[in-house]
C-alpha cells in the first residue's frame, strides 16, 4: 500500500543537550492506525510535536507523496495535534472549541462532529466551558474535532486517559471506520492498546 507518511533521518535534539533524543529514524505509515511505541523517556509525545511542527524536528518528511511543509501553521490543514488539556480552551464550550480548531486545522464537517459528541456522550455537557468539565470529557470534545476533521494524519496521545468504556469503544470504531479511508493514517501513544483496534503497523522509538 502507498505511504501517507514516510519519514527519512529524523533528528530530534533538545537545546543544550550533547545527545539527540531520536536520530536517523525512518518509518512509513500505510492507511490506518499504527502504534507509537518505546520506553518511558524515548521520545514518543516529542516525536509526535515535531510531526506536528511544535517542536524543531530535523529530516525530511512526505505525506501522501508530498513534501511536508515547515512550522506549526504550514501543518495545521494537514496534521491533527490538540492538547486537550491547554488552559487557552477553558472558556469555550465544545462547540466553541469546535470552531477555534476549524480555524487552525481547516473543516470539521458538522455531521460527523454531531455524531461524535452524541456518540462520546458530550450533548448533555454542552452548555459548559471546558474548565467546568472533566479531564475525559476535555479529551471527548478534542477527538470528536480530530476525527470530524479532514486531517489526513491524527497524532494522537493516550486518547483513551479518562475515557469510560462506552468512549473508548466510540473511538475505536471511529478510528477502525477511518482506516478504510485511503490517504488517511493515524499515530497512537497508547500504554495498553485499546481491545478491538485495529493496528496497521508500529513505530518502535530506541532508547529510553
Amino acid at each position: 500500500m502507498p505511504a501517507v507518511l514516510q519519514a527519512e533521518g529524523l533528528e530530534l535534539r533538545f537545546d543544550g543537550e550533547p545527545q539527540p533524543l531520536l536520530a536517523a529514524l525512518r518509518f512509513s505509515l500505510s492507511a490506518g492506525t499504527h502504534g507509537l511505541d518505546g520506553e518511558s523517556g524515548s521520545g514518543k509525545t516529542s516525536l509526535l510535536r515535531g510531526l506536528a511542527g511544535a517542536q524543531p524536528l530535523a529530516g525530511r518528511l512526505w505525506l501522501n507523496g508530498q513534501p511536508m511543509p515547515a512550522g506549526l501553521a504550514a501543518r495545521q490543514p494537514l496534521v491533527w495535534w490538540a492538547d486537550a488539556q491547554a488552559p487557552g480552551f477553558d472558556a469555550l464550550t465544545p462547540d466553541g472549541l469546535r470552531l477555534v480548531l476549524q480555524q487552525r486545522h481547516g473543516p470539521i464537517d458538522a455531521a460527523a462532529w454531531q455524531r461524535h459528541v452524541d456518540g462520546f456522550g458530550l450533548a448533555p455537557h454542552a452548555f459548559k466551558t471546558l474548565h467546568m468539565l472533566s479531564t475525559g470529557m476535555r479529551r471527548k470534545a478534542v477527538l470528536a474535532a480530530g476525527l470530524a476533521s479532514a486531517c489526513p494524519l491524527l497524532l494522537l496521545d493516550e486518547p483513551c486517559g479518562g475515557l469510560d468504556a462506552s468512549a473508548i469503544a466510540w473511538l475505536v470504531q471511529a478510528l477502525n471506520d477511518r482506516a478504510a479511508q485511503p490517504g488517511c493514517a493515524a499515530l497512537v501513544v497508547s500504554g495498553r492498546w485499546p481491545a478491538g483496534l485495529a493496528q496497521a503497523g508500529q513505530v518502535l522509538l530506541p532508547g529510553g
